[in-house]
């Protein structure tokens, strides 16, 4: 047993359902205490909406007009290192056959007996 029984807070009601429907209808039937919270969240809503408009048109008004493209006068790093980039790619091209032995065993199993046994087995 829990200790947040319902019968703990409301004594056992029995409830028809003619009366649950008359409960929500008058819950669904707006009265004036619904229309004065309506107006005063309008109120205060239009109120930001008023300060938030006023604080983004300060600060267009603020900026600087900036250009649609790069100024000429700064440093395009992008082509640096795409150049950067291409160097390093080239030497390892010209570089790679330089690296490999000039001659190359007929098949694995040769290059294993010449290690195992040495040179003419």
């Amino acid at each position: 047993m829990s200790q947040f029984e319902p019968d703990m807070f409301e004594p056992q009601r029995d409830v028809s359902d003619a009366e649950l429907d008359a409960l929500f209808a008058q819950a669904r039937e707006p009265n004036e205490a619904d229309a004065g919270a309506a107006e005063r969240f309008l109120v205060g809503h239009r109120a930001r909406l008023t300060q938030l408009q006023a604080i983004q048109a300060q600060a267009v008004a603020a900026s600087p007009a900036r250009p649609l493209w790069a100024t000429p006068n700064k440093p395009a790093t992008w082509i640096a290192a795409a150049l950067a980039s291409a160097a390093v790619i080239a030497g390892v091209g010209v570089l790679r056959p330089a690296l490999m032995p000039a001659d190359l065993p007929a098949s694995a199993a040769y290059a294993v007996y010449q290690d195992a046994l040495g040179e003419g087995w």
